[in-house]
């Protein structure tokens, strides 16, 4: 049995998850770092996907202090690129069929 547990932060428990206060999570909801469920700030609730990004833009802010617009350009690149390369593997693997 494939048993899916989902599980769905609001804005306070988001906040405490990954140490960012309130205003820094509306911040990076407005530069499209995130998009959470709900209409407003009170009925958001977060994804452990969204929480992943929230934990590796907080990560990039502060070891490489670059503000949320260009972390938000940087992992929009950072997942371009992961897709560029499975994609590549894919193409590897189906051009190995021709070769051997």
């Amino acid at each position: 049995m494939n048993d899916v547990l989902i599980v769905q932060l609001s804005l306070e428990e988001c906040c405490q998850a990954t140490h960012l206060s309130v205003e820094t999570l509306i911040e990076l909801v407005e530069h499209g770092i995130v998009e959470p469920q709900g209409p407003e700030p009170r009925h958001w609730r977060f994804d452990s996907e969204a929480l992943s990004v929230l934990r590796h833009a907080a990560r990039l802010r502060r070891e490489l202090e670059l503000d949320w617009a260009a972390i938000a350009l940087a992992l929009d690149l950072l997942a371009e690129v992961k897709t560029l390369r499975a994609e590549n593997q894919r193409l590897r693997r189906r051009l190995e069929r021709f070769t051997d």
